[in-house]
């Protein structure tokens, strides 16, 4: 089977993996994942020290990557935790930074 057979069989995977490299293509998006990877979690106000960004833009861009499927959020007391889950992210992430 050829690529473009791939594609005409099962376009919303070509869809999906697009949509995953446009969200982590972002400078700061892509410097979240790859500290939250490092960290394995972080709070908006450790990601917002290491960026040395208004919290408001921090925020803007875990909700992309929230949106995405690329991160989560773990809430413990008044603080949320944030984590990469999205497996293929990861790879991406690794074979940049290796």
């Amino acid at each position: 089977m050829s690529l473009l057979e791939t594609y005409r069989t099962d376009p919303k995977l070509f869809e999906e993996k697009a949509e995953l490299l446009k969200v982590i293509a972002h400078p700061v998006r892509l410097c979240i994942v790859r500290g939250l990877m490092a960290q394995e979690s972080a709070n908006v106000t450790q990601i917002q020290t290491c960026l040395d960004m208004p919290q408001s833009t921090i925020s803007q861009h875990l909700a992309r990557l929230r949106a995405a499927g690329i991160i989560e959020g773990r809430r413990e007391g008044v603080e949320v935790y944030y984590s990469v889950v999205n497996e293929d992210a990861k790879r991406i992430v690794k074979a940049l930074f290796p």
